[in-house]
């Protein structure tokens, strides 16, 4: 007998289900070749060379530390049990659990690098009198702990301090339990029952990082690959959360997520992938590794449909432990346009290293911010000593992203800042001092009138206003904003100390000030006065140099150059309220949850259109700046991640370049508690770069 089959012909072989890793399928399954294998080789030496890597003793050292910090807080939980008056047995079982995240815990941290720990404890041990008080008093007392400092009123509260030479951000997690287990399990949703806030933004880092390494499909690629882009973002200056660009968990979920979209990819594939997706993404469109878990405790979510401060975010990469919140709130329409710039760099000279145009080297070229602009505000923070200037210029440079957003609310966006996420040091001051600088430059495109001028006193004004809310001012501690132009700035801002030659291409019209000095820190003499025409360099000399760049400077009917008022605010300790930035226009900036702060003294300058590339190579991102699309940011954010219609997918062409398929989806994936999935998919149209727009 002949069976069916025999008579039917063999049937055809059945496709292996993709594996799908996060909230689409992959855009490629493909691995590397042998050249993406020795470009990863390559890339890997240099990272070893670059000295990410720490040595064997440096990682033994931080195990030891971690181990003297769970006996610390073991017997000081003991302690407070006795005190309580709980039984024996009580305070024989009685523990703390020291858990570990951040860059730590994902496997990607370098010498020198902070511990991010996470203590929890019992429900009878308080965050604000047992954590902040006691347990602060017992480090105090121990001669291996440093630069002790409390920050109780963070938005996650945390303990600094440095542990035999090593940095540790301690945070503290009271659970709804009496003995904490031995083997608490932090990643199971029953660790949130009956706790605050604030203890789920503290355990949540903890959640987070175990969740990404859950959700990568090759963790020793991932981490490379992060250890990468951490380095990479430094070197260009956008690596920073505090300030308005990204910071470590950031960094990590976007490449977690280029790892879920290229499974089978090498590290060379990976950072080249990065690139190429992230210069096109269509943001507000939102990242994710997984489906968003709807309200299942209580505890807010993000979701635009709901919520209508999070349709203000602009750049939302959401964690992925329930609950789940948007990480990068504090991003603005400025920080998003220079990163954007910045991707669009990376992408460029990612395209030379594969064609073998390029070495790995060329990726980290430092960003030459003080190169890049014409005119930047500088902070000058002052203090007695080093104690109190490292809680002032905390207080400080956490409230300076709000001076961003001021600023261009107050000039309607016509005005761009770039805050650079790095403090310089002038050794010659008496007393503890740092500075903060921000480019500033008109936006592309828009058309200045001549003579147009930029007010920014009340801009300052109310900065200084939000600075003087601080509640542990000292005497000493003083803030000065000075606006500078590129041939003033201090010599301690570059390494060498000595101001790099560069012909700037003055136009004859700019104008100048007086500027006088008063211990280092300037501000303008007369502040209420007309700007006079320049008649000598900024060093008061009227060079060969100063006379060629005239000469070499375009006709004035050709550059018109806007002017920037502000004055001298001084700074005093008495508290005052700022304005609610929560209800400035949800196109114009970002999370205006904390209050900026911040004093100045500025001068009348000119805005001209500076390139703000910035490579060291002298190659121009400006030249295809991605910045400029951004003018069409109200089209953008109105996707469909603020659509109302969730059970819509609405499909765009995704477009992205070369060797990506064309219809990747990314979008907001909700998934209710009945298992039913609503989801908004959005594709990443080419984001088309052009200049031509610019006046």
């Amino acid at each position: 007998m002949v069976s069916s089959e025999g008579l039917c012909g063999s049937q055809p072989p059945i496709a292996a289900p993709v594996t799908q890793y996060g909230v689409t399928k992959p855009i490629s399954m493909a691995g590397p070749t042998a050249a993406d294998i020795q470009r990863s080789r390559d890339l890997e030496k240099f990272l070893v060379q670059a000295g990410l890597y720490e040595s064997k003793e440096e990682a033994s050292k931080r195990e030891e530390v971690l181990g003297q910090i769970q006996e610390i807080v073991t017997n000081w939980v003991k302690q407070l049990t006795r005190l309580r008056g709980y039984t024996d047995q009580m305070v024989e079982d009685a523990k703390a659990l020291i858990f570990t995240f951040g860059s730590y815990r994902l496997g990607v941290h370098g010498p020198g690098s902070d511990i991010d720990a996470l203590c929890v404890g019992p429900s009878y041990v308080s965050r604000e009198e047992d954590f902040f008080f006691v347990l602060h008093n017992i480090l105090a007392e121990r001669e291996e702990v440093t630069e002790l400092q409390p920050v109780p009123d963070a938005h996650v509260p945390v303990m600094r301090f440095k542990f035999n030479g090593i940095p540790i951000d301690l945070l503290y997690a009271s659970i709804s339990h009496l003995v904490v287990p031995h083997d608490l399990d932090i990643s199971d949703i029953s660790v949130l029952y009956n706790v605050d806030e604030p203890t789920v933004r503290s355990l949540n880092g903890c959640r987070v990082a175990d969740q990404i390494l859950k959700l990568v499909p090759n963790v020793e690629h991932f981490r490379t690959t992060l250890r990468c882009l951490k380095f990479w973002a430094k070197r260009r200056g956008v690596y920073s959360n505090v300030t308005g660009f990204l910071g470590g968990v950031n960094w990590a979920l976007l490449v977690a997520r280029i790892c879920q979209l290229y499974p089978n990819a090498a590290p060379s594939m990976l950072v080249s992938r990065f690139f190429r997706v992230f210069t096109q993404w269509r943001w507000p469109n939102p990242v994710m590794l997984c489906a968003i878990d709807e309200d299942r405790l209580g505890f807010s979510v993000w979701d635009p449909r709901k919520n209508p401060r999070d349709r203000t975010h602009h750049m939302p990469i959401i964690t992925p432990a329930y609950p789940c919140m948007n990480s990068s709130y504090n991003v603005s329409t400025s920080t998003l346009r220079v990163m954007m710039e910045q991707f669009q760099y990376g992408n460029n000279v990612c395209e030379k290293i594969e064609l073998n145009k390029a070495k790995w080297s060329a990726l980290f070229d430092p960003y030459l911010f003080f190169q890049s602009y014409t005119n930047y505000l500088q902070v000058d923070i002052l203090a007695a000593d080093a104690d109190d200037l490292r809680s002032w210029k905390g207080w400080v440079e956490s409230r300076l992203r709000q001076l961003t957003l001021m600023i261009e609310r107050d000039t309607y966006g016509k005005l761009q800042c770039h805050p650079y996420p790095r403090d310089y040091v002038d050794a010659s001051k008496p007393c503890a001092h740092c500075a903060f600088f921000m480019g500033l430059q008109r936006k592309h495109g828009e058309i200045v009138q001549e003579g147009q001028q930029f007010d920014i006193r009340g801009s300052i004004d109310e900065f200084r206003h939000s600075i003087n809310m601080y509640m542990f001012w000292k005497p000493g501690m003083e803030i000065y904003v000075s606006h500078v132009r590129r041939k003033q700035l201090p010599a301690y801002v570059y390494p060498d100390g000595c101001k790099r030659s560069r012909n700037l291409h003055l136009t004859p019209e700019q104008p100048s000030y007086n500027m006088s000095r008063n211990n280092g820190v300037a501000y303008q003499a007369e502040s209420g006065e007309k700007c006079l025409k320049r008649k000598k360099d900024p060093d008061g000399e009227d060079s060969e140099q100063s006379r060629l760049d005239k000469r070499r400077s375009p006709d004035r009917n050709q550059s018109v150059s806007p002017e920037i008022i502000s004055c001298k605010l001084g700074s005093t300790c008495t508290g005052c309220s700022t304005s609610d930035l929560d209800e400035m226009n949800r196109f114009a900036e970002v999370n205006t949850s904390s209050n900026s702060s911040g004093i100045s003294s500025c001068s009348h300058e000119d805005i001209g259109n500076e390139s703000t590339a910035g490579s060291s190579e002298g190659s121009n991102v400006g030249d295809d700046n991605p910045s400029s699309s951004l003018s069409d940011s109200s089209d953008d954010l109105k996707s469909s991640v603020e659509d109302d219609h969730a059970d819509q997918n609405k499909v765009f062409q995704d477009g992205l370049l070369k060797d990506l398929e064309p219809k990747t989806v990314v979008g907001v994936v909700l998934k209710s508690m009945n298992g039913v999935v609503d989801s908004e998919s959005v594709q990443n149209p080419v984001i088309r770069l052009s200049l031509a727009s610019t006046a």
